[in-house]
């Protein structure tokens, strides 16, 4: 299989986990197990998103190794306009995936509302503009 085709594969399981996610964002007063299903949908999308990074920075030839780097060479390539807010990203989808507490939950939604969704809007739509 050659890089072209694994990113675009990559592409399409990022889609459904960012289409699940924005779907998600539209419950305006979330419960709290909507609340964990958006942070849910958030970690799958993140995670996607990286090796998606990773896969489209392997078919421009580079070498990435960890989400880290995805995002160092993503964002000085172009493909992202905000690094620290991937990084912020990155830290947080890490505290969620190994804790729970209400109150970082209701912050961290607040994040992928305003912040986070956003950028993973961005990386969508700007390769899914390599895909025409």
């Amino acid at each position: 299989m050659t890089d072209d085709i694994r990113w675009q594969q990559r592409f399409q399981n990022y889609e459904k986990a960012f289409l699940l996610l924005e779907r998600a964002l539209t419950i305006a007063s979330p419960s709290e197990v909507e609340r964990g299903g958006i942070i849910q949908f958030y970690e799958m999308a993140f995670e996607l998103a990286w090796k998606l990074m990773k896969g489209y920075l392997e078919h421009l030839g580079y070498t990435v190794n960890s989400p880290r780097d995805a995002i160092k060479q993503a964002f000085q390539v172009g493909i992202l306009d905000d690094g620290q807010l991937w990084m912020d990203a990155l830290s947080d989808r890490n505290l969620t995936t190994h804790t729970y507490d209400e109150n970082k939950a209701i912050a961290v939604v607040a994040k992928i509302r305003t912040s986070y969704f956003p950028a993973l809007q961005q990386l969508y739509r700007g390769l899914s503009s390599e895909l025409d």
